[in-house]
């Protein structure tokens, strides 16, 4: 099914009839009862990129099963799930992540690290999650701080597995080093609870955000993950200032300055400084229009 994947170098979005049904669907399927992860971050990656059709979206779903019947039935304990789906996708399909990858958009665009088979810690999650979860695994995934991996089995004899590494399966002291060398802070039980496929996109919307930032050439981008994340049902509501503003910046200013007076309005509630102070962004960007 790989044919039907489209080789991504400067995706272009879909256009805006597609664009929005696309968005309408993610909407739909955030605020579903038990919000499909693949589904989501594929229509992630449909906004983004506008060759990646309703066949590709079919071919990696398509994939993701396939991979999963490739496991052995039901190995066993947590570690021997962790081992299995390790050696199917880090060692069997190349599937690991290196610091260039952290460079490129699709590193964080489903359909395209399947095609890859590289990505970002959290993306290469996301397969392992998706292929394991269809095998009938105890999987989850474990937002570190700075370095998202996969467990399984229940918090009493969890097992960390690091997809970024193959898969690699984490010792205790493995996953302090990594929280440490991100945060500074110890490694807190907390840390490793299961995370919500909510917050998993989010996070992923976070990534891609964090790439357009440091592009200002690719600002649109940074506009349709915030449109995405705004789709959400809970989200960081400093979001909607961040959008406005960036509509501003984009030279969309009667568009951005209705959105900066919208967030205004819903601020106003809890702090009217900072409600006035917005207001006073909305009316300059309105006198820019002159």
């Amino acid at each position: 099914m790989r044919e039907h994947w489209p080789a991504m170098r400067h995706p272009a979005p879909p256009p805006p009839g597609r664009s929005a049904e696309l968005r309408r669907r993610f909407a739909e399927e955030a605020r579903a009862e038990r919000p499909d992860l693949a589904a989501l971050c594929l229509l992630t990656g449909a906004v983004g990129d506008g060759t990646l059709d309703e066949d590709g979206l079919d071919a990696a779903q398509l994939e993701l099963d396939r991979l999963a019947g490739q496991l052995p039935y039901r190995p066993g304990t947590p570690l021997a799930w962790a081992r299995a789906v390790g050696a199917l996708l880090g060692e069997r399909y190349g599937f690991r992540g290196a610091a260039a990858d952290y460079q490129r958009l699709d590193s964080s665009l489903l359909h395209a690290v399947l095609r890859r088979r590289r990505g970002l810690p959290i993306l290469l999650s996301v397969v392992w999650l998706e292929v394991a979860r269809r095998a009938g695994a105890p999987v989850y995934g474990v937002a570190l701080p700075g370095h998202f991996v996969v467990g399984f089995g229940e918090a009493a004899g969890q097992v960390l597995a690091d997809p970024f590494d193959g898969g690699r399966v984490l010792t205790g002291a493995d996953a302090e080093l990594l929280v440490t060398g991100a945060t500074g802070a110890r490694l807190d039980p907390s840390m490793t609870a299961p995370a919500e496929p909510l917050d998993v996109v989010l996070r992923i919307l976070n990534n891609i955000r964090a790439w357009a930032a440091l592009r200002p050439e690719r600002s649109d981008v940074a506009l349709w993950a915030l449109d995405l994340s705004l789709l959400l049902p809970a989200h960081p509501a400093r979001l909607r200032h961040e959008r406005a503003r960036l509509l501003v910046e984009r030279g969309e200013f009667t568009e951005g300055a209705r959105a900066l007076e919208e967030y205004a309005d819903l601020v106003a509630a809890v702090d009217e400084d900072a409600a006035g102070q917005v207001r006073a962004q909305a009316r300059a960007a309105r006198a820019r229009l002159n």
